[in-house]
């Protein structure tokens, strides 16, 4: 829990606060977000001004001396490809599908950008899908970098103009509730919600895989208007959140708004839906949604729509008309023009009814938070509206699906995981990281833990189980349902966990932003090679992470061309991911026992619990030994006789 001072009603400080003035909490928050975005601008510019080539390159944010060219389209718009000039390798960049970019060709501060979106990438090739396409796309060198999201910004400013106001039908029924101002928020939590001219069905969970507390969870929640349900590592959280909302359909509730803040969260729940056969669209540009997910589109329902072959009909007509202008004089071509004008009318009206009888027709409609603030969506409401990863949401991006109208509410999270992604250190230091749910946690809202974990070995499930979960945990697998790999010396073959001990050095990068350690790097190199060597697992089955992006970039070059197909990445990267066996680089090892960043004990129970059957952490322990919770780890780690010396010295 963050150790912030507790906001009273004059604070501008979120954490723990019960916002007693509403103009209090928006002004708080319209500041936050002003400052969080102002910062991110700055830092763009930053980079751009004051930063070498080398360093934009080093730190994976921008990428030279491009050539391109058009690849066909993407539900309409252009593909366009870049590659390195003269081909070969791109190098080390952390565009990732999805990711917004900008298209310059040298200086993006002083003349006319394009932006776009990732479509994917290869070792040699980046696709990016744009609204429109860069003029002389074929001549000359073009350069790529990370932008700053303004949208975000602008829809959560909406959103919280939308929360507070008292006019118009916008917002919630639920804001003193959120802002905690009820005497007794608890039971203000438990009333029924009030949802009018739905005939409702009872409840009925036969024949759904679920263990006892995820049908607690989902009992309670179908209830009352406010629930939060905490879903600790391998416990099933997004799998309770779907069979939730198939409930809730199934007992005539709906359309229901499902909301998450990444992509791949909002997949993940599309996909659990379309299982369960709830008809779910998913509302977003068809670039960022996972490919096997996109014919659930809003775009790709509407282009398959019977009702295209009329546009299609309307379209050719006025071809036809146009071909035929430049022939016509006075009244007749006034005419003419009328009738194209008319046509063009009617087919936006045919494409906007497509719409909305696709929009009207989804069970539940799937778009992240900051989605859900889409002009095409701002005269519908929903009642019910459930957001996924909800502690990894800012309290203003969780209130944009929320003011659409929402009367029941459903938060599912964990706080004990990585929490909101904030650039800017004021923005920080303010409270934007504390999301809705702690916020409603620390106001004395319980939230309803499920408790059974299905991923870890019950070795791997012990330390972060009375750590983090108050021994709460318990095993949905067990020991030899996870058996221990080969290729690794095990210092306890019954106990798949291991610490290797490296005694290196950190180097600090030249543009100081991260860290790498090559003494380290080399074990982890060696480590998987031994492991993929009796044939046991495939380089997909392990995960490599370290905490500094410094890390990843030097592990990556080292395997690159050796092993095919291995994730090396950042913890962060790994929120909501697991593998059969990981293997972390800690990185930090100095003389002043300096750990970072290293001691967020979030970050530390994320790289702890990702592992299905073997966990392999290499580091300095005498470094680490300075943080406590470190130290408590690597206690349980002596204790359990798991200390592999014999890596190192082999």
């Amino acid at each position: 829990m963050s150790t912030r001072s507790t906001g009273q009603s004059n604070s501008k400080t979120p954490h723990e606060a019960k916002w007693r003035k509403s103009q209090d909490h928006f002004d708080c928050f319209t500041n936050l977000i002003g400052i969080e975005l102002e910062d991110e601008l700055n830092q763009v510019q930053e980079r751009w001004k004051n930063w070498s080539k080398q360093k934009m390159i080093g730190a994976g944010l921008a990428l030279f001396d491009l050539v391109g060219r058009t690849s066909g389209r993407f539900f309409g718009e252009p593909i366009v490809v870049f590659e390195a000039r003269g081909g070969g390798p791109l190098p080390f960049h952390r565009f990732g599908h999805g990711d917004m970019v900008i298209i310059s060709r040298a200086r993006p501060w002083g003349e006319k950008v394009i932006e776009g979106v990732v479509l994917d990438r290869s070792n040699s090739r980046i696709r990016i899908v744009t609204k429109d396409k860069p003029s002389d796309l074929r001549k000359g060198g073009w350069r790529l970098d990370r932008g700053a999201n303004r949208v975000a910004h602008d829809r959560m400013h909406d959103a919280l103009i939308s929360f507070h106001s008292t006019e118009g039908d916008g917002g919630t029924v639920l804001r003193d509730l959120l802002l905690c101002q009820p005497h007794d928020v608890v039971e203000s939590a438990q009333m029924k919600p009030e949802i009018h001219g739905q005939k409702l069905r009872p409840l009925n969970l036969t024949g759904m895989m679920l263990d006892e507390s995820q049908t607690k969870a989902i009992e309670t929640a179908v209830g009352q208007r406010l629930t939060m349900i905490q879903g600790p590592p391998g416990t099933g959280k997004t799998h309770t959140a779907v069979h939730l909302l198939r409930s809730m359909i199934d007992m005539g509730r709906g359309p229901i708004l499902a909301c998450a803040e990444s992509n791949v969260a909002v997949d993940n729940l599309l996909e659990g839906l379309l299982e369960l056969n709830v008809k779910a669209i998913r509302f977003g540009r068809p670039v960022k949604v996972r490919e096997n997910l996109r014919e659930a589109t809003l775009d790709a329902q509407v282009s398959s729509h019977p009702k295209q072959d009329e546009i299609a009909f309307i379209r050719e007509e006025n071809e036809a008309m146009r071909s035929k202008l430049h022939d016509l004089k006075g009244k007749e071509k006034g005419l003419a023009h009328r009738d194209i004008n008319k046509n063009y009318r009617e087919i936006r009206e045919l494409e906007q009814r497509i719409t909305d009888e696709v929009i009207g027709g989804a069970e539940v409609l799937c778009t992240t938070n900051i989605g859900a603030g889409h002009f095409t969506l701002a005269n519908r409401k929903f009642s019910i509206v459930l957001i996924d990863e909800a502690t990894q949401a800012t309290e203003p991006s969780a209130l944009v699906p929320i003011v659409k109208g929402a009367r029941q509410l459903i938060l599912v999270g964990d706080h004990k995981q990585l929490p909101p992604t904030v650039t800017s250190q004021r923005a920080e230091e303010g409270g934007l990281d504390i999301p809705l749910f702690e916020r409603l946690l620390s106001n004395g809202l319980p939230a309803h833990m499920l408790t059974t974990q299905y991923r870890m070995h019950p070795t791997i499930r012990e330390f972060p189980s009375s750590r983090f979960y108050e021994n709460r945990l318990d095993d949905g697998c067990s020991s030899s349902d996870r058996p221990p790999v080969a290729g690794f010396l095990w210092p306890d073959w019954d106990k798949p966990v291991a610490f290797v001990p490296v005694h290196g050095v950190e180097i600090e990068e030249e543009s100081g932003s991260s860290r790498s350690n090559m003494d380290e790097a080399a074990v982890v190199v060696k480590v998987v090679n031994d492991l993929l060597a009796p044939g046991d697992l495939s380089s997909e089955d392990i995960g490599v992470i370290s905490p500094y992006a410094g890390q990843v970039r030097l592990i990556r070059s080292m395997v690159d061309e050796q092993i095919e197909g291995l994730e090396v990445k950042s913890v962060d990267g790994y929120q909501g991911r697991e593998k059969e066996i990981i293997v972390l680089s800690t990185v930090r090892a100095n003389e002043a026992g300096k750990v970072g960043f290293l001691s967020n004990y979030r970050r530390l129970n994320v790289a702890l619990t990702r592992a299905k059957r073997g966990l392999i952490v290499i580091g300095d322990d005498r470094t680490l030994r300075n943080d406590p919770t470190w130290a408590s780890w690597l206690d349980w780690v002596s204790e359990s006789n798991l200390m592999a010396w014999h890596i190192v010295n082999s």
